[in-house]
């Protein structure tokens, strides 16, 4: 008796079954993809709310800085290290508002705010930051 070395024939469907796994293997990585690309569009709003919260917040700390307001300034330092991503993006965009707050402060003929109202402003940026970009929960012992 001779062995067949072609692939056994599926007469439903007319096929060949030389690629049963393989199908199924090559749509692993595609099944991934649109399931979590579902949750993108999300993210994406949360992460540009984040960043217009983190220019806000830079611009409010370069204030506090112009200002000599150490605390609202190391309390919007706080909030971008517990909340912002660690990426380049949010650093520059932190840096470059803050730059630009502090210019902006010591440019104007005005006084600084009260130390309460720069700290009030301060909180209601924080509550977008925390909203937009919660901070990673630290792991419990």
């Amino acid at each position: 008796m001779a062995f067949c070395r072609s692939p056994p024939y599926n007469r439903a469907f007319k096929t060949r079954h030389t690629h049963e796994g393989k199908s199924l293997k090559q749509l692993a990585p595609l099944i991934l993809v649109l399931s979590l690309s579902a949750s993108l569009p999300a993210f994406g709003e949360d992460a540009e709310a984040g960043l217009a919260a983190v220019k806000q917040l830079g611009a409010l700390n370069g204030q506090a800085l112009a200002c000599a307001d150490k605390d609202a300034a190391a309390h919007a330092r706080l909030l971008m290290l517990t909340h912002a991503p660690k990426t380049q993006r949010f650093g520059a965009a932190y840096e470059e508002t803050t730059q630009e707050g502090y210019l902006a402060q010591t440019r104007a003929s005005g006084a600084c705010p009260e130390a309460k109202t720069l700290a009030g402003r301060i909180a209601e940026v924080a509550q977008r930051l925390r909203t937009a970009l919660p901070a990673a929960q630290p792991a419990s012992n």
